[in-house]
């Protein structure tokens, strides 16, 4: 690294700004809406219980590990060997491709609303064969384009990201302010309760997917190494980007619910319904198709840079000889094309299950239900691994640290994330109860069998390894129980 490079340092609001970047995305409001007023207590216990505990546990761990190679495997492989670290980082990406659908889904949803008719733009957008097309339609040319080489896809995301996340939140905010202030009828009753009845389980589950909105948080913890000061500034960084987090979502949750009644919240249209409905009322509904069109910019321009982006991942450790060499093939630029042929085929095969499950709704809970179950494994198992490397690994040096001494606040923090992902583990296989899934034997079949394969899987290729797995040009380096 250069001196120039060196000498570039993160500021707090900097790094808190490219924290909400990569957390926050529209597509999810709808699902919180439906709880009302007591959305907001489901955001802020989720951000106290598992985005900031994931925020400091990542940072002391990619600022211990920051000149080795591995990420997530890295980290829960010092603690708990080759074979956990492996299931982890082999969740993470089997997750970002589960994700796909859910997210293109979106996309698909939003192209629909591109036509000046809103009763036929929501049939459109209700119809799984058009869904299925476009989700794969796009999914596929996102391939395609990251086989030709990535170059340009980071400025496109960083555009999509501005243009299809930033500008709309801000916008559907002003409007349910311009809409309540000039007289416009709240369909959300703010009188009610801002705690929620625990007591009913069902009514939970949409609640536990806020966890796959904070995720993603331990990606920014390789930048504490890039703070000047990271042990009092990181710390402001994750509390000012938690903050902003839970704003976006607790207002723009609101701003849904202020324009559409409970009833009628749907999980895939309703974010495009209520941009219609406020344009309506302040006569501006040419601007619908653009912010359609905008909103769907910003799913493409995501997709763009996660079709490759943790597949990277998985290819740098198979390179060390975790996956067979059909796996690491690349092609004459050194993408990893047959993993993404893999990932590809798993995207299109999660997608045919629009055949089997009662409508694009239902399909897009119970894949989101699945992502969120995968991940949570792999926060758990990282939460774990903080904790045990404070013992197994003691006089590690730790350029960020949770606790200026002992192992008090590190049991707390770690502690804290780990039992708020358990809890939103568990819930995440109760049935909601405002969707009709069809039968509940699917859904749990779903659920249960598709955890089994998916952690069973790395299980078994670990124990199939053999020498020649391992690039003769991979340098990835040794634990720190093999160099001892």
């Amino acid at each position: 690294m250069s001196k120039l490079e060196n000498s570039v340092k993160l500021g707090v609001m900097t790094l808190a700004i490219m924290n909400v970047t990569a957390v926050v995305s529209l597509r999810g409001l709808p699902a919180e809406a439906e709880y009302g007023l007591s959305s907001a207590f489901y955001y802020l216990f989720a951000a106290i219980v598992f985005l900031i505990p994931t925020s400091f546990v990542a940072a002391e761990l990619a600022a211990m590990f920051q000149d080795k190679q591995g990420g997530v495997f890295r980290w829960v492989g010092e603690a708990f060997g080759k074979r956990i670290g492996f299931l982890a980082i082999w969740l993470q990406w089997v997750e970002s491709t589960i994700w796909y659908p859910t997210v293109l889904t979106f996309g698909a949803v939003s192209l629909a609303f591109i036509g000046a008719d809103s009763a036929k733009d929501m049939a459109l957008a209700s119809n799984k064969i058009y869904t299925l097309i476009v989700v794969l339609a796009i999914y596929w040319t996102a391939t395609y384009i990251s086989l030709k080489g990535l170059g340009w896809v980071s400025k496109v995301a960083r555009i999509g990201g501005l243009v299809g996340t930033i500008i709309p939140a801000a916008l559907l905010i002003v409007l349910a302010i311009v809409y309540l202030v000039s007289g416009g009828k709240s369909q959300m009753d703010f009188g009610g309760s801002f705690f929620p009845d625990i007591a009913k389980l069902d009514n939970l589950v949409l609640a536990s997917g806020i966890f796959l909105f904070y995720a993603g948080m331990e990606m920014t913890g390789i930048h504490v190494k890039d703070m000047e000061n990271p042990t009092k500034s990181y710390p402001k960084a994750v509390f000012i980007g938690a903050i902003m987090t839970v704003l976006i979502f607790v207002l723009g949750t609101f701003a849904l619910g202020i324009i559409i009644p409970q009833k009628d919240i749907n999980l895939t249209q309703s974010l495009l319904v209520g941009f219609d409905n406020y344009l309506a009322y302040i006569h501006a509904s040419w601007l619908s198709p653009v912010i359609a069109i905008a909103l769907a910019f910003g799913v493409l321009a995501g997709v763009l840079t996660w079709v490759s982006g943790p597949s990277k991942g998985i290819f740098a450790v198979g390179k060390a000889g975790y996956l067979p060499p059909f796996m690491q093939k690349t092609n004459n630029i050194g993408v990893q094309k047959n993993i993404l042929y893999i990932q590809g085929g798993l995207v299109t095969f999660l997608s045919l299950l629009f055949v089997v499950m009662p409508s694009v709704q239902s399909f897009y809970q119970i894949l989101s239900q699945l992502t969120v179950l995968l991940y949570l494994i792999m926060y758990l198992l990282m939460f774990a691994a903080a904790i045990y490397l404070r013992y197994n690994m003691k006089s590690a040096a730790r350029p960020f640290r949770i606790g200026s001494s002992g192992n008090g606040l590190m049991w707390i923090v770690s502690g804290v994330g780990f039992l708020g992902s358990l809890l939103a583990f568990v819930l995440s296989f109760i049935p909601p109860a405002q969707i009709a899934v069809g039968s509940n034997t699917v859904w749990y079949a779903v659920l249960i069998i598709g955890c089994i394969v998916v952690v069973g899987a790395p299980f078994i290729i670990y124990s199939m390894r053999k020498p020649h797995w391992e690039d003769k040009d991979s340098k990835f380096e040794p634990f720190h129980w093999e160099e001892k």
